[in-house]
């Protein structure tokens, strides 16, 4: 038999945390599903500067601070993969990986992973001069050299932040031209401190032990490997939603992104979607948060509505 609770958060990154917060404060039953440890990419995060209330804080410290507020009225948290969710009008049923729980309410949390180039060093430097934020992490390199790898709007539109801060940045690309828009194909190459390094095939992330210190890489045309010098390096190569067993919802678009309204409600009744998993998202934790305490305001009222037809009938 299906375990119940009123509302079902699927990931328990800061969207998910700040949902189950608001709506267990409401005396509803919370449960958050994640196949990860709770946090997300908070715990890859070597410091956090700009989540308001905290100069600087450790992105774990963070993480462990709203996991602890997240369930101080009650929520819980278990590991599972959700491999599908069923639509009954009333009450949905989430299906995981060994277990089955029917809810009144889905709040799909569960973020959007950045692709990465799986090269030596990437993982290894994984917040020590490796990133796929600008906006996070773009100010601990002020003044210094980075790189960007990448060619679309992301790769080129972060490159074009990064050099108001940085010394000097570099774009490294695959190819020739970029796939990117060309108004900010134009605002990069009207940056002084902007170069660009083209037909580069990344192959290694270099660095001291400590931090990045370069990235050695294979020119397609000369057919022979370089070392570029870097203090940071950027990676811009694809993100991807985690929206698996959501499919048959209807709720995600042709490139599998949920689709919300600015009230965080799907088309399904019943089924909310906050932060990175979202269509129109900034991916930022603040702005995760945000889009947590909307749903778990307005999913309160929902039930409300639920309940208040069910005693008229």
């Amino acid at each position: 038999m299906a375990q119940k609770y009123d509302v079902i958060i699927i990931g328990a990154g800061p969207a998910g945390m700040a949902a189950a917060t608001y709506a267990s404060r409401a005396n509803l039953s919370v449960l958050m599903i994640d196949k990860g440890i709770y946090g997300g990419q908070m715990n890859d995060t070597a410091e956090v500067e700009n989540y308001p209330g905290f100069d600087s804080i450790l992105g774990n410290e963070l993480a462990e601070k709203m996991y602890a507020s997240s369930t101080r009225f009650g929520a819980e948290y278990v590991f599972g993969e959700v491999e599908n969710v069923i639509d009954h009008g009333a009450s949905k049923l989430v299906v995981t990986d060994d277990e089955q729980y029917e809810t009144k309410v889905v709040v799909v949390a569960s973020g959007a992973t950045h692709r990465h180039l799986s090269v030596p060093g990437e993982e290894e430097y994984a917040g020590r001069g490796v990133s796929y934020c600008a906006v996070c992490d773009g100010a601990f390199f002020k003044g210094e050299q980075v790189t960007v790898i990448g060619g679309g709007d992301s790769a080129i539109e972060e490159a074009t932040y990064l050099a108001n801060l940085a010394k000097q940045v570099t774009i490294v690309h695959r190819r020739d031209t970029l796939r990117a828009s060309k108004i900010a194909q134009k605002r990069a190459f009207d940056k002084a401190n902007i170069d660009f390094s083209w037909n580069k095939e990344t192959k290694e992330i270099l660095g001291d032990g400590e931090k990045v210190t370069g990235i050695r890489v294979f020119d397609k045309d000369k057919q022979e490997e370089s070392i570029i010098k870097s203090d940071g390096v950027f990676i811009y190569v694809g993100i991807t939603p985690n929206t698996q067993g959501l499919e048959k919802l209807g709720i995600l678009d042709d490139k599998g992104w949920v689709l919300t309204d600015e009230n965080m409600q799907t088309k399904v009744n019943g089924v909310f979607a906050v932060g990175d998993v979202r269509k129109p998202s900034i991916r930022q934790i603040a702005s995760a948060v945000g889009d947590g305490a909307v749903a778990g305001k307005l999913l309160f009222d929902y039930i409300q509505t639920l309940t208040d037809s069910q005693v008229k009938a």
